[in-house]
């Protein structure tokens, strides 16, 4: 393995990270306890949704939403076989909570200029078996989401906002993540914050609230608000170990809350030095002859103030993109598909049987042409930038 002297990701902890979670470690409370309900509340108040519950993945956070629309005990529950809309370049755990929810996906083609949902096919997509949209923010980048929630109002869709890799993006003032009914965030070592690993997922609606709560922990009535009155009517029953719903264990810890809450105080800074670091590269990478014309980088859209996870990059045709990443990666310049490119190219979709009957033109294009490169959440030296551009230059 070549030695990155510029990785995806460098180590994100700092010292008070570490020194608030050794603070727990020797309180013994290490399972659900007060860290993270402060962390929730503070998430809650933070991005302005209600109901925030933190889980130990994002990943399982997608899983909670799904499996929350399909639960007998939601008023409108999905059905087997309902329409699930999903662009084509999504992460593998934002598809797969759909199948394992019994709901049908369908793929939808991107935009090449955001890297998000093309609003056209949206709309061409959408039949009377559509229930719901599983919309994917992809690298701290958005859709128009004024035209999002249009199509959603319109067609009356349930919208699940998969957030984990732009946490403090904003579309017109306002935080992703707010949209929908449900949304999910990602607290893993390369995102926006960090937490070892973790999530959180947000709904606006109480019921939803105590469907999660229930399925996050064993299906268990604790924690409910209603947990009283389920005792009452299972007299028969240790109040203890009373099991209302069927569930999971997703739950967190809290250490992982406590260095999540650390680093999410801190947020509006890292969300600064990034786009710093990003104009500094994109400044020096556009003053340089011989690359400038050959990649092309992902720009924020007026309606947008991202919140970038990475630094996305598009190359020319011209150029040979697995040569390209082969040079880069051996001059110490670390790599990684745009999420992990066009989903439909995976060998599990043909296994599932999942395979799309139309083009997806455009999220073909980027898994062809595409890929990304670290953004880290510490000042980059005008030095180490200068060497990332020879780099680039000696492999064009």
């Amino acid at each position: 393995m070549p030695k990155y002297f510029y990785p995806l990701v460098e180590n994100p902890y700092r010292k008070k990270d570490i020194n608030d979670a050794i603070k727990v470690l020797k309180t013994n409370q290490l399972t659900s306890g007060p860290k993270i309900i402060k962390f929730q509340s503070l998430f809650s108040k933070k991005i302005n949704i209600k109901n925030s519950l933190m889980v130990n993945s994002g990943s399982s956070a997608n899983l909670l939403a799904l499996q929350c629309l399909i639960n007998p005990y939601r008023k409108k529950r999905l059905q087997k076989g309902d329409e699930v809309l999903i662009p084509a370049l999504c992460w593998s755990t934002s598809l797969w909570p759909i199948i394992q929810s019994g709901l049908k996906p369908k793929f939808v083609d991107v935009d090449v200029d955001t890297l998000n949902i093309n609003i056209n096919d949206l709309r061409r997509k959408i039949t009377k078996k559509t229930k719901a949209l599983m919309l994917v923010h992809v690298l701290g980048n958005c859709a128009d989401m004024g035209e999002i929630i249009s199509i959603k109002n319109k067609n009356n869709l349930i919208l699940i906002e998969d957030t984990c890799e732009s946490l403090g993006t904003k579309y017109r003032n306002k935080y992703l993540g707010t949209f929908g009914e449900f949304s999910t965030f990602s607290f893993y070592a390369s995102h926006q914050i960090s937490s070892g690993e973790g999530g959180m997922i947000c709904c606006k609606n109480k019921e939803d609230s105590e469907i999660i709560t229930a399925l996050r922990s064993h299906g268990w009535s604790r924690g409910l608000k209603k947990e009283k009155k389920i005792a009452k009517k299972n007299i028969n029953l240790d109040k203890r170990f009373i099991f209302y719903n069927s569930g999971f264990n997703l739950r967190s810890t809290e250490v992982s809350a406590s260095v999540g809450m650390s680093q999410f105080k801190d947020l509006d800074s890292f969300i600064k030095i990034r786009k710093d670091n990003r104009q500094k590269i994109i400044n020096e990478f556009s003053e340089n002859m011989k690359i400038k014309n050959k990649i092309n980088f992902i720009k924020e859209k007026y309606y947008v103030n991202a919140s970038w996870f990475g630094l996305p990059i598009i190359l020319s045709k011209s150029i040979d993109k697995q040569k390209f990443l082969k040079k880069l990666e051996k001059n110490g310049v670390e790599t990684r598909p745009i999420i992990s490119g066009n989903f439909l190219k995976q060998p599990a979709i043909k296994k599932y049987n999942l395979t799309c009957k139309n083009k997806m033109k455009n999220a073909d294009y980027i898994n062809e042409k595409g890929f990304f490169i670290g953004l880290p959440t510490k000042k980059i030296p005008n030095k180490l930038i200068k060497k990332l551009v020879r780099v680039f230059e000696k492999s064009v």
